[in-house]
């Protein structure tokens, strides 16, 4: 895997993708700097080594052309405060603008883009769009993790103009380790916790998972479609019909592989999607009709912890019931803390999926975990075994 610490930057142009698509308010200025703030180190190694940095982004859905909204310009206040120096910006992102500014650009100075989804061309992957932008850098980085998993111009297609030029940024590095840590080399036991809604949206990853792990954790709405397929009464919760037998040939699977799969035996149901509900808890194969689950139970948490305690890998992705609403956080706050307590006594944890780190941040134990994921999309894709483009341009 080839990083930013393979070469020296000294005279350099890095033409860097990162991924600045961060949530702005009603006056434009950034309301969560994550994403920025984690291309700190990529930046600051290149212009430490005398090199320059030319910073390329999307922000947002444009449709078809330039809109106010969506400018990168909005970016350059907080830019400026982050990395302690004026950061020049090119009104276009292959224009007059771009090449002109990119050609004067000093050992030290920082160039950002504006929105590459200003032009169609960018997702599209069109070569010739590609090509335009990598004349403006002699060395390119991927550092954009979150949009690895997509075929576009500046992720992936671009990479072909930069023959033993190209590499990774810090943070698809961190990405890439960490998360081949986990899916490739795990300390046994290997346990992974996979919630959230729907069965269907992370199939792929509980099929490619069987062959890894010795414990897999199933909670969050996806669970009551493993209970009816089991022939459980499940009343108004969320369920797909369509995955009932898919489900079982997966539980079946995990019984062929010696996998201990772990299906919630205890639900908090509500007669409501609301705060407010009237709340109860039954087995989760018995809740009444009117009522739904929203959150796993207190017999179900006491059988994970034993579990995830005695585990030396842990990937966690998905909540375990509706945590935005403070009547169904108890299961993802109680599996949060559990997955902190088992990295202090020594497993390695990665945190995956927007809701997961969510719940991480929400209980503030950032820190008291191995690494937290900034990919949403992409990681999923990954932990399904496929592999991503932005990555594979790299290593081509």
């Amino acid at each position: 895997m080839k990083t930013i610490d393979d070469i020296s930057f000294a005279g350099k142009r890095a033409l860097i993708r990162v991924d600045y698509n961060v949530p702005l308010n009603e006056k434009y200025e950034v309301t969560d700097t994550t994403r920025i703030d984690a291309t700190l180190a990529t930046v600051n190694k290149i212009l430490k080594d005398g090199g320059s940095a030319i910073l390329m982004s999307h922000l947002g859905r444009p449709k078809g052309g330039p809109e106010e909204k969506y400018s990168l310009k909005h970016l350059l206040p907080y830019l400026n405060e982050l990395f302690g120096t004026e950061v020049k910006f090119a009104v276009d992102c292959i224009g007059e603008s771009a090449v002109t500014l990119a050609a004067g650009l000093k050992p030290g100075e920082i160039l950002l883009l504006e929105n590459l989804r200003f032009y169609k061309e960018e997702e599209k992957g069109d070569v010739g769009f590609a090509e335009k932008l990598s004349k403006l850098g002699d060395i390119y980085v991927n550092d954009a993790f979150g949009t690895a998993h997509r075929a576009h111009a500046s992720t992936a297609v671009i990479a072909q103009f930069f023959p033993g030029r190209k590499m990774f940024g810090y943070i698809m590095g961190n990405e890439i380790r960490n998360i081949s840590k986990v899916m490739n080399y795990p300390r046994k036991p290997f346990t992974a916790i996979i919630g959230g809604a729907k069965v269907s949206g992370k199939i792929q990853i509980i099929r490619n998972l069987l062959d890894k792990v010795d414990n897999l954790v199933i909670g969050g709405g996806m669970m009551f479609t493993f209970i009816k397929a089991m022939g459980g009464k499940i009343g108004n919760s969320l369920v797909e019909d369509d995955f009932l037998q898919l489900a079982r040939d997966t539980m079946e699977e995990a019984r062929k592989k010696g996998v201990n799969l772990l299906i919630p035996v205890d639900a908090v149901i509500a007669d409501s999607f609301s705060n407010e509900a009237q709340k109860d808890v039954t087995a989760a194969g018995e809740i009444p009709d009117g009522w739904l689950g929203l959150d796993i139970g207190s017999r179900t948490i006491a059988q994970f912890r034993d579990i995830i305690l005695g585990s030396k890998t842990i990937l966690w992705n998905g909540p375990m019931g509706v945590f935005e609403i403070p009547s169904f956080e108890t299961g993802t706050r109680e599996i949060a803390l559990m997955v902190a307590e088992a990295t202090q006594n020594g497993a390695f944890s990665l945190i995956g999926g927007g809701d997961s780190v969510a719940a991480i941040n929400k209980y503030k134990l950032e820190s008291k975990v191995s690494y937290v994921s900034t990919g949403g999309g992409a990681m999923l894709e990954y932990l399904e075994g496929i592999e991503l483009p932005g990555i594979e341009a790299i290593n081509r």
